[in-house]
């Protein structure tokens, strides 16, 4: 699923409960926070954060009672892609060009990595 309007940017906070969720894929609260490994932040936190994602349409929930299961209703990779979409037209005027002209002089990517890039680009022509 291709999303046309830009997604909210997350909070530190916030990218790091998705990241959980994207990873377990679906679970409780106490899910997300075993996956998150920080037994020191209060479930009512995490339970918080959890619906502010909720509002702010990248998880959504299914009801067994008084429990919640949440899951989440945008990919990594579309959140992924918007965030590059949106540092393209920050820094780069919007060209992919001038992006991955950027990460060649500036990333020092060596001829093995430059060849699987033009790799992709190629694969993606015949698409």
């Amino acid at each position: 699923m291709k999303r046309k309007e830009t997604l909210q940017q997350l909070t530190k906070a916030e990218e790091e409960v998705m990241q959980a969720i994207w990873k377990i894929e679906k679970g409780l609260v106490r899910d997300i926070m075993n996956e998150l490994g920080t037994p020191d932040v209060p479930h009512s936190t995490i339970s918080s954060v959890v619906r502010i994602l909720e509002k702010k349409g990248f998880v959504d929930h299914k009801a067994y009672g008084k429990t919640f299961e949440y899951f989440p209703i945008v990919t990594k990779e579309e959140y992924a892609d918007n965030g590059v979409q949106s540092l393209m037209e920050k820094y780069f005027g919007g060209s992919p060009r001038q992006l991955v002209s950027f990460l060649v002089k500036n990333k020092d990517i060596n001829l093995k990595e430059l060849g699987e890039i033009m790799k992709i680009i190629e694969d993606n022509k015949t698409k």
